[in-house]
């Protein structure tokens, strides 16, 4: 083989190493568009009002979907109020946004339907513009079945989160209970309130904080005794709140 065979070797070699390299380059920039060109980021959608932000994703070619309505004294009524995923997020087209929207700050008044029979409470509900969140079931031989036993919020609370109620209903006596009422356990002992909660199946996560002496009393006030050592001082959830069976509950107390 002569030196100009050798040297068109090498050159035909040369030349199609070239074109692999380029065809390689070329598919890896196309593969790189074709995956990033289909990524958007989320853009901040609190604030806007519903149909606002559905133009905004809709651009983006991105889903909106309002999950959720909460009360809010800061953002008007109609406007986002919280989003998922957050602001910046990059995230693929067709991806699904979801929005709180603001019901503005809460006007109605919870009515008090412990007491009720659970449809008559529920239409006592609906005629403020509450609906009814979830219906828990407990046996309860002391009230008729179907009478409400508990609700969360409790009536004529402010600052609630969503417009609905929680109800706890009491049940035929045979039916397996899926809730129970949350006791009041602020000032029992730690040994009593824990007692009280596995009776009904529920565990306790104990924090124990100093608490400072207050003054004995103040111009006519009645003077307030000091807080037991060992004492609940806090619970979550509060008493009435209905709760889970194996739920865990935090009590604070005083060291």
């Amino acid at each position: 083989m002569n030196r100009s065979t050798i040297m068109n070797f090498f050159t035909v070699a040369s030349l199609l190493l070239l074109l692999v390299t380029a065809a390689l380059l070329a598919a890896i920039t196309t593969m790189h568009f074709a995956i990033h060109g289909a990524e958007v980021q989320v853009p901040a959608l609190k604030e806007m009002t519903v149909a606002e932000a559905r133009s905004e994703t809709a651009g983006l070619g991105l889903n909106l979907d309002v999950d959720n309505r909460y009360y809010s004294s800061e953002v008007a009524a109609g406007h986002i109020l919280l989003q998922s995923p957050a602001a910046g997020t990059v995230v693929r087209r067709e991806w699904l946004v979801r929005v709180g929207e603001s019901l503005g700050p809460q006007k109605v008044d919870v009515p008090d339907t412990v007491g009720r029979d659970e449809r008559v409470a529920a239409l006592a509900l609906r005629r403020v513009g509450l609906e009814v969140g979830t219906t828990a079931k407990l046996p309860y031989g002391k009230a008729p079945e179907g009478t409400v036993l508990a609700q969360d919020p409790p009536p004529h609370a402010q600052g609630i989160a969503r417009p609905s109620v929680n109800l706890l209903v009491a049940a035929a006596g045979d039916d397996a209970p899926d809730g129970f009422v949350m006791p009041d356990l602020v000032g029992l002992p730690v040994a009593s309130a824990q007692a009280e909660l596995t009776r009904v199946g529920m565990k306790a996560k104990l924090d124990f904080v100093d608490v400072p002496v207050g003054p004995v009393g103040n111009g006519d006030a009645p003077p307030r005794p000091p807080v037991r050592p060992g004492a609940v001082t806090a619970q979550w959830p509060v008493a009435g709140s209905r709760v889970e069976q194996g739920a865990m509950v935090r009590l604070t107390a005083a060291k």
